[in-house]
């Protein structure tokens, strides 16, 4: 996993969780089993979110796409 995918999938599990959502609910928004995330969230898989999946949550929770991105380059793997 690259350390910028690692970035995107550790703040969009806070999103999850800083609003207390279920696997199950943050799936429903990405319109994905909660199985995906699941996978995404689990560092022995390689599943990742997506540039739709990120604007999808961009758009729910009234965030700009860049929120998940950092604000400098990360070292790349």
């Amino acid at each position: 996993m690259s350390s910028i995918d690692q970035y995107i999938i550790d703040k969009v599990q806070k999103l999850r969780l800083s609003h207390n959502l279920t696997m199950k609910e943050f799936g429903y928004i990405l319109n994905v089993s909660p199985s995906f995330i699941w996978n995404v969230e689990n560092p022995q898989n390689i599943a990742k979110y997506n540039i739709k999946h990120l604007n999808i949550l961009a758009f729910y929770f009234e965030l700009s796409p860049k929120y998940f991105l950092p604000n400098k380059a990360v070292v790349p793997l």
